[in-house]
């Protein structure tokens, strides 16, 4: 926060880019390869790949009951999956449970992951031995969670299409044919406005709070430069110890997020695969798993 500006800690900051012609998605002439928002999100991916599965195998002993039983970290994961699959996923898709639980634990633990991971000093640290900005949140970049919420949407649809076929389709038109015109149009929006919700609310809330931060550690330096040393100490003081209580709530938050994530995917998928069991016989419920 050299340069004063509370944004510069949640903006990115490019590493690598690319001239191109300039387009939509380019306005500057420039395409960014790497940043330190992207090495993030690879960092993320990284650790959870390394990790997780060396974490969850983790047993009490060798033996017959003793192989089943979690400990350690075992029992974090354990306990937050079995969690997210029985009072969070299940009551929204049924049947469909195990055919989407993978991609909601992945979703969970990779937007945790990395707003847990926006959280550490990294870029004060990559200051003193780099010019390069690091760190940063990834999910404080709305084209960051309008990817993954993107790709909740495409499981929405071609799931929906695989799953409910005509039923699927028919849910865009609940009302007589000839009013098509007018209820298409709204059920598109209602499913654009779903995905524009997802991506807000966790870009939104990850940036916030980091802006907050950001500004309150600021009024030290303007109080230093304004008073000198000893109206620094006394900004400095009242300042540290709201920061230390906004940063345990952004733990919370942290956790929050990609636990509402999590939930606002399971309930938007459930609404695109479920709805049409009222039309079907047992059958296509039986294949669901």
């Amino acid at each position: 926060m050299a340069d004063g500006n509370p944004l510069s800690h949640v903006v990115p900051h490019p590493i690598r880019q690319l001239p191109v012609e300039p387009g939509l998605l380019t306005p500057e002439g420039k395409l960014t390869l790497l940043s330190d928002q992207i090495v993030m999100l690879i960092v993320a991916g990284l650790l959870l790949m390394l990790f997780v599965p060396r974490w969850v195998r983790h047993r009490r002993g060798p033996g017959q009951i003793d192989s089943m039983v979690p400990t350690g970290p075992a029992n974090f994961f354990e306990a937050i999956c079995q969690y997210l699959r029985t009072q969070v996923v299940a009551p929204a898709l049924g049947p469909y449970t195990d055919r989407f639980i993978k991609y909601l634990w992945s979703a969970f633990f990779f937007v945790l992951t990395v707003n847990l991971l926006g959280l550490l000093p990294i870029a004060a640290v990559s200051g003193l031995v780099t010019k390069i900005h690091l760190g940063g949140t990834a999910t404080g970049n709305i084209w960051v969670t309008a990817t993954l919420a993107l790709s909740t949407m495409a499981m929405m649809v071609v799931n929906g299409l695989r799953l409910g076929g005509r039923h699927y389709l028919a849910h865009f038109c609940p009302g007589p044919l000839w009013l098509a015109p007018l209820l298409v149009p709204v059920e598109l929006l209602g499913l654009a406005a779903k995905i524009f919700a997802l991506a807000i609310r966790l870009f939104a809330n990850m940036m916030a709070g980091h802006i907050l931060l950001a500004v309150l550690l600021g009024f030290i330096l303007s109080a230093g430069a304004a008073y000198g040393a000893w109206g620094a100490l006394g900004v400095g003081v009242p300042v540290v110890l709201g920061s230390v209580a906004i940063s345990m709530l952004e733990i919370f938050v942290a956790f929050l997020q990609a636990f509402i994530f999590t939930f606002l995917s399971s309930l938007f998928l459930g609404m695109s695969v479920v709805f049409h069991h009222d039309h079907e016989t047992g059958p296509a419920a039986e294949g669901a798993h």
